[in-house]
C-alpha cells in the first residue's frame, strides 16, 4: 500500500471528495523522490492563556507544544512521506514557527495501521513521538478535510497511559483552499486543541503556498527521511 497515500487509504471513496488542490497536497507517497514545503504566516498560533506558560514552557522541548503566542507569525512546513522503521507508510511533518527572537519547532508523524474495520492513522507527535493518538478524518460538503484526534496516550519507558476523557486533550482540524484570491489562491488550515480541564491550550489558524521540491541526491527510497526531520526517537506501539 505505499503507493496509495495514507490519507486515501483513510478517507477511502472520500478522498475524490476533497478540493483537488487539498488532493494533491495529501497524495505524497514514500519513495517518490520528493518532499513537499509550505511558507506562510499564521493569522494566530500559541496559547492564549498567559497562566499556561511556565507549563508549557516545561514541556517545550518535546517540540509539541510552546508558551508563545503571537499574531501574523510566519511559519514554514516540510512534508516527507517515507515508510518508517517498523515498515508502516507515514507522513512525518516538520514545522518551523517564527516567533520574533524565537523559532519553535512542532513536529510530528502520522502512521498507517490496519485494523479489522480497515486503515486506521496514527498520530506520534513531538521529537520523541511519546505523545499519540488516532486521527479520524472526514470530507465536508464544501471538500474540506477534517480532522478529530481521539484517545491520547502516552509512552513513557515500557509504560502505556491511556488518558482518561476528563483529561484527554482533543485536537480539531480542518485544512482547505481558498480560491477566493484567483490565481493567488492560498492553502489554508485552522487547528484548536482543547483540554477539558484547561481549555483552549494551543490554536493556530493562517495561510500558505504550498510547493513540492525533489531530495537533493536525488533519493527515492521508500524509506528515506532527511536527517534533520526525523524524531529523536521512534514508537511502534498503537
Amino acid at each position: 500500500m505505499m503507493n496509495i497515500p495514507i490519507y486515501q487509504q483513510a478517507l477511502g471513496g472520500d478522498f475524490n471528495r476533497l478540493q483537488p488542490e487539498l488532493r494533491d497536497y495529501f497524495s505524497l507517497v514514500p519513495g517518490s523522490g520528493q518532499y513537499g514545503v509550505g511558507e506562510g504566516v499564521f493569522d494566530v498560533v500559541g496559547c492564549r492563556q498567559r497562566w499556561l506558560s511556565p507549563l508549557l514552557r516545561l514541556t517545550s522541548g518535546e517540540e509539541a507544544f510552546f508558551p508563545e503566542y503571537g499574531e501574523s507569525i510566519p511559519f514554514r512546513i516540510e512534508n516527507h512521506a517515507h515508510q518508517d522503521p517498523f515498515g508502516r507508510s507515514s507522513l512525518t511533518a516538520r514545522r518551523e514557527i517564527r516567533f520574533p527572537g524565537r523559532t519553535r519547532i512542532f513536529q510530528d508523524t502520522t502512521s498507517v495501521t490496519d485494523l479489522d474495520n480497515g486503515p486506521q492513522l496514527v498520530d506520534y507527535v513531538g521529537r520523541y513521538r511519546r505523545v499519540v493518538t488516532d486521527l479520524n478524518l472526514s470530507a465536508t460538503a464544501e471538500g474540506r478535510l477534517r480532522g478529530v484526534s481521539d484517545g491520547s496516550r502516552l509512552f513513557i519507558g515500557p509504560l502505556r497511559l491511556a488518558l482518561p476523557a476528563a483529561l484527554d486533550a482533543k485536537a480539531y482540524a480542518e485544512q482547505w483552499w481558498d480560491a477566493s484570491a484567483g490565481v493567488n489562491g492560498k492553502h489554508r488550515i485552522q487547528v484548536k486543541v482543547i483540554q477539558p480541564q484547561l481549555g483552549l491550550v494551543l490554536v493556530y489558524a493562517g495561510s500558505f503556498d504550498y510547493r513540492l521540491r525533489p531530495y537533493s541526491g536525488g533519493s527515492s527510497a521508500q524509506s528515506y527521511l532527511p536527517p534533520y526531520a526525523q524524531p529523536d526517537r521512534w514508537e511502534r506501539r498503537t
